[in-house]
């Protein structure tokens, strides 16, 4: 086998990976495409000084000169005048002006339509910078979504296996129960857990809930599973697919509390909790630039479209990196988002953190507090972001404390993080919305005045079932 290449037992899977080597082609075909320009070439410069020499010194009794004899000085002030202009504007320097009053007598026409020739050029210049920008964030969408559709692939060929065993005790376990089985499918997560998909019909005319059914598959796959969520409640005489899956072991509780600037209803600030595929749940704080009405509409922009990718399957990081390019493409003025996200594991217990641009956030443990900085910019600022990512274990008890800026800011320079640390070490609460609440108070407190910016505290607690 090439390097690279691999083996596939599923012709679906194959096809799959054919789509994403295409995607990939099509990436680099778009990046190899025109580049950023920096500087202007030769072709350019001389096609500016042609224009001045046919609108400026057409008619002039000097133009044979200049453009004959006098061609390397007439071109080196023509220079000159770039340079200037590059440097420092369009006013330009004395000296540069000084100069080329001596050697033209038609020095203000002169000097008008150099720029003019530069400014036009400049704009062309401008342009295909952006067609560039364009193609390139267009280039790494695609690559991502390739990178995704690979991941997918390999993750539903690891995932599925086959258990004649397994499958005729369902089968036999529901026919008693008076439900013919079509067609049975097994996954297994990464964690080693069950999830199990049945076809599946009532054969008599009688119903019953997909909870009866999902308790004769888990006496008969001896394992605790628990149906999934937006599914059909009730099997009839049409056949529908029963999905369910191995329980977690943890579960989660979260809490938030926030005010606007000035105490203002509106904030800029937004918030997701949602549950993922796998047996996984998303926590996500999002601070827009500023404050109120604008930065929360840029906040709940990103939001949403977090919300909506990581509902179809994609995986957080790279959820995070289209938004990013969505946004840089997608206007000419710059208009950031933090995004502070955590990925909580509920079978093992493992929390991802991905921060961009985000403040900090807190760990609390029963006898310690851990604190997790960002480094990154937020999305929305350059077309390739780094995305900070650590993984802790949490243990029984644990909780995840996010906050936005306007927290950190309220609190001395220098001191904010022993401060917050302090205040959230010093609480015995153990409801996630109560413990939120009081962080906000004691912060606002130690203030003592209306809040200068958007304030946010998110707390998500995680216990063992």
């Amino acid at each position: 086998m090439e390097e690279g290449q691999m083996l596939h037992t599923s012709p679906y899977v194959a096809q799959i990976e054919k789509f994403a080597d295409s995607l990939t082609q099509l990436a680099n075909t778009f990046l190899k495409m025109e580049n950023k320009k920096k500087s202007f070439t030769n072709d350019e410069i001389d096609a500016m000084f042609a224009q001045v020499k046919e609108h400026v010194c057409a008619k002039c009794e000097k133009r044979d000169w200049c453009w004959g004899e006098n061609y390397v000085h007439t071109c080196q002030m023509g220079y000159e005048i770039l340079s200037a202009v590059d440097n420092y504007g369009d006013e330009m320097n004395v000296e540069t002006k000084r100069k080329l009053k001596q050697c033209c007598i038609r020095a203000p026409r002169f000097l008008r339509e150099m720029l003019e020739a530069f400014q036009a050029a400049r704009q062309n210049m401008m342009w295909t910078n952006r067609m560039a920008l364009s193609r390139e964030g267009c280039a790494i969408q695609m690559d991502t979504f390739a990178e995704m559709i690979r991941q997918t692939a390999k993750e539903m060929e690891d995932s599925i296996f086959h258990d004649e065993w397994l499958e005729k005790r369902i089968i036999e376990a529901l026919k008693k129960k008076g439900v013919r089985v079509l067609k049975t499918d097994f996954f297994m997560n990464s964690e080693g857990k069950y999830e199990i998909h049945v076809t599946a019909r009532a054969m008599y005319e009688q119903c019953f809930t997909v909870r009866e059914i999902v308790k004769e598959i888990s006496i008969a796959a001896r394992r605790k599973l628990t149906p999934a969520k937006e599914q059909a409640q009730i099997m009839g005489r049409e056949y529908i697919t029963v999905v369910c899956m191995e329980g977690p072991e943890y579960y989660t509780l979260q809490g938030v509390a926030k005010v606007g600037k000035g105490s203002c209803e509106i904030s800029g600030d937004n918030f997701m909790m949602l549950d993922l595929p796998g047996g996984k749940q998303g926590v996500a704080l999002s601070d827009g630039m500023g404050s109120g009405e604008r930065a929360c509409r840029e906040s709940t922009l990103v939001i949403e479209l977090l919300e909506e990718l990581l509902e179809a399957g994609f995986p957080e990081k790279m959820a995070i990196q289209m938004i990013n390019t969505t946004l840089v493409m997608g206007r000419e003025e710059i208009h950031y988002s933090t995004i502070d996200m955590c990925v909580f594991d509920l079978y093992s217990g493992i929390c991802e953190f991905l921060k961009a641009g985000a403040s900090s956030t807190f760990i609390k443990k029963k006898d310690s507090i851990e604190h997790l900085r960002s480094t990154s910019l937020p999305i929305g600022v350059v077309h390739k972001l780094d995305v900070d990512h650590a993984k802790r274990q949490l243990e029984d008890g644990d909780f995840v404390i996010m906050v936005t800026d306007g927290i950190m800011d309220a609190l001395p320079v220098g001191e904010q993080d022993v401060l917050l640390e302090t205040i959230i070490k010093g609480t015995a609460i153990i409801n996630p919305k109560e413990m939120a609440q009081h962080i906000l108070k004691q912060v606002l407190n130690w203030t003592g005045k209306p809040p200068e910016d958007d304030m946010t505290v998110l707390v998500i607690g995680i216990w063992k079932y």
